[in-house]
């Protein structure tokens, strides 16, 4: 609690302050309260907060320089005193009333007690009103970088995410910002914005989620966020010119020489300041190869081309973060046209080599305590966060061929015309001028790194995750060609196979891939056989698949839907594919199909599933759709309660498949729920997804294709409700 000491005497202050070690603190906030009232004489109450200032800063030195989860408040005394006695609400109160010089001390203060004295952070949190104040403090140059990291690290611990609308003016505070203060902005916009994580993984679950989705009626607090950002005049056009300016096109070097200095004071990016000017003194060593043109000029005044480059950095991470969860919101296609219109992508094309995925040089700045290769490192989150945003562009999107130049969408039009196709309506319509330019679209040159990535790279996982975006939705046959005739599926069979991949993550991400980019296509499957070309080669393929079904069932239901397609052409080409593939006749021997299905239905469970694993739902009920429609389902039901039994436990599968079939009328058949995505994916229409699982759910014993028909009496447990327990 914090002390009522004003009415103390300072003689009996002055003598406990010898005893506990104060340091006259408490001394010297008695005096910051008596002058700290609106008429007061406010440069006294600056010379009392440079006299505290120090004994705080020095703890907070220590504190940032030391390993913080060792440290407690008992090793920072001043601080803990400080706010023992009241100086927390006194700056509070001190900063509404003064000069930029002492609001400067206030923050600064403010910010090493939340550093150093736990539970500060929080309790300025809950008070609205002062956390709104701070953001009018933004306007001010002089103060901006403090007040927007103590804002920062103030919402980080709020428990409302607060709402922008109200903060007092804020399109003409975003509009007084300069692009520099933007791009530090958008770290704030980042905790406003992003849906709060809900915690453990069993949170997850979908029943949980639909759950949730109930109570919440209206839109989330981030979604009315996302909203009054996006009606801000000009807002996204500023953050596209920021994402894709170039080095060179920064602002002179005396402005953010300025700011270091204002952040060598401000004490938790002082291990930031001392590797910029470790990189400086190394650029200074080595003016030979210095090629930005700075070599003959004092590195005092001028800044090394590496560390411009960082400084870009950072700065585009903040922007690309902020695009990327807009382009996933509610206003995703306001946000997509605006991008487009901007050039987002052609001017991130530009950038690809030279900042994005630039070689790393041997100064590369790295983080206190981490290592260049690290996943916290400046460079590898930028390049995470452009690889996500291009998957948030693509994803079941038209405006996705603006990765492509206009040479490569000719491209497109030319493989269509060869295979006597229509062309997609996406291709013609794309507005040539917005598209990318020079040697290479950005897809493209993804690719190329792609490739040249090594086996233990992050970065595989996101790649391929980008790549299988651009393709996902209505399958195009031009589209999957593009990618075959640049070697894609080779590479992905040769990381799946030779390098013999272990990263459950990266498989994944390789199986949806894949298939993405053979469904349908008989070319695929052709060139699959043609790599996979030894029975040695196929096991190693199969062990992976059966590795983990949860990542591989994509695959699954992609080569079961193109199997069932190819036997119903009566193509030659087709013909001879079926009889020489080894995948295809693997995949149309009933005993395979039949122990896929069986697998499928028993790693789920309806209170285990997730985002991640109701794939596998969908992909058992696409092999029992097909088996419909070929009159089979009564056979295969037969089938699955034979399995039951040669495993000797009777109905432990239709009892759980007929859960889950519930489920998935519960989850699929809301007003709310697309499911555009399923018909795309498997050319099978909604309607008869409906009809199939109704079929399934029928309570008629009698019926052939009834799950209740294939369980005893004696075994059936089908009416159980389930519920988020």
């Amino acid at each position: 609690a914090v002390l009522d000491f004003v009415m103390i005497t300072e003689a009996l202050l002055k003598e406990r302050d010898k005893q506990a070690k104060w340091n006259g603190i408490p001394l010297l906030l008695q005096k910051l309260y008596e002058h700290s009232h609106p008429n007061s004489d406010f440069s006294q109450c600056q010379s009392i907060l440079k006299e505290i200032s120090p004994l705080l800063s020095m703890e907070a030195m220590a504190f940032v320089t030391e390993d913080r989860k060792a440290a407690q408040e008992s090793t920072f005394p001043n601080t803990y005193t400080f706010d023992l006695f009241g100086g927390v609400d006194v700056s509070c109160s001190l900063a509404r009333y003064i000069s930029d010089d002492l609001i400067k001390d206030c923050l600064s203060i403010l910010y090493n007690t939340c550093i150093c004295t736990e539970g500060v952070t929080r309790r300025l949190a809950e008070r609205n009103d002062f956390v709104l104040f701070l953001f009018t403090l933004m306007t001010n140059k002089k103060t901006f970088l403090q007040t927007a990291t103590l804002i920062e690290d103030i919402l980080g611990v709020k428990k409302e995410m607060i709402q922008l609308d109200d903060i007092p003016n804020l399109a003409s505070l975003v509009s007084s910002f300069d692009q520099q203060q933007l791009a530090n902005f958008c770290r704030i916009l980042a905790v406003t914005i992003s849906e709060l994580d809900t915690g453990s993984d069993d949170k997850h679950t979908l029943l949980a989620k639909n759950a949730q989705q109930k109570k919440n009626l209206g839109p989330s607090r981030a979604e009315i966020n996302q909203a009054t950002l996006l009606n801000i005049p000009g807002f996204i056009e500023r953050l596209c010119k920021l994402a894709t300016r170039k080095v060179s096109e920064t602002t002179g070097t005396s402005s953010f020489l300025q700011e270091l200095e204002e952040w060598y004071t401000w004490l938790d990016n002082a291990l930031v300041l001392d590797a910029l000017m470790r990189v400086a003194n190394e650029e200074a060593e080595q003016k030979s190869s210095d090629e930005s043109g700075l070599a003959n000029t004092s590195t005092r005044t001028q800044l090394p081309q590496s560390m411009k480059i960082m400084h870009e950095i950072m700065y585009k991470l903040e922007v690309l973060y902020v695009l990327c969860v807009l382009l996933m919101g509610r206003q995703r296609n306001q946000v997509h046209k605006m991008i487009a219109e901007f050039k987002l992508i052609p001017g991130l094309n530009n950038l690809f080599d030279k900042l994005i995925w630039r070689k790393h040089s041997a100064s590369a700045l790295v983080l206190h305590g981490h290592n260049q290769n690290c996943d916290c490192s400046p460079d590898i989150t930028l390049k995470i966060q452009f690889l996500r945003l291009l998957q948030s562009f693509s994803d079941h999107h038209e405006n996705k061929y603006l990765l492509l130049n206009s040479q490569e969408l000719n491209e497109l039009s030319a493989i269509s015309h060869k295979a006597n196709i229509p062309e997609v309506d996406a291709v013609v319509n794309t507005d040539r001028s917005l598209v990318c330019d020079g040697k290479r679209g950005l897809l493209t040159r993804l690719l190329q790194v792609m490739k040249k990535e090594p086996a233990e790279s992050s970065f595989r996982f996101w790649q391929a995750r980008a790549v299988e975006s651009f393709l996902r939705g209505t399958t195009s046959y031009a589209d999957q060609m593009f990618l075959l005739k640049r070697g894609l599926l080779e590479h992905i069979l040769y990381c799946i196979v030779d390098s013999e991949c272990k990263s459950r993550d990266v498989l994944q991400s390789y199986f949806d891939l894949l298939g993405e980019l053979m469904k349908f296509n008989i070319d695929a499957f052709k060139r699959f056989n043609k790599y996979i070309n030894t029975d040695e080669k196929f096991q190693i393929f199969l062990n992976q698949i059966n590795s983990s079904l949860v990542d591989s069932n994509m695959l699954v239901r992609c080569i079961t839907l193109s199997l069932d397609r190819f036997e119903n052409q009566s193509d030659a080409k087709v013909a001879e594919v079926l009889s020489e593939c080894r995948l295809l006749s693997y995949m149309s021997q009933m005993s395979m199909r039949m122990s896929f299905l069986f697998r499928l239905i028993n790693i789920i469970h309806v209170q285990t599933l997730t985002q991640e694993n109701v794939s596998c739902l969908n992909t058992s009920l696409v092999i029992l759709m097909l088996a419909r429609r070929k009159e089979k389902l009564p056979f295969y039901l037969r089938t699955l309660q034979q399995m039951e039994y040669t495993e000797k436990y009777p109905g432990f599968i239709l009892n759980n498949f007929h859960s889950l079939l519930r489920f998935w009328q519960q989850h699929y058949l809301n007003k709310d729920k697309d499911s555009t995505c399923l018909e795309n994916s498997s050319c099978i229409s909604f309607t008869y997804w409906k009809e199939t699982v109704s079929i399934l759910l029928s309570p008629d014993r009698t019926s052939p294709c009834a799950i209740v028909s294939y369980i005893d009496e004696a075994y059936m447990d089908i009416d159980r409700d389930f519920s988020e327990e």
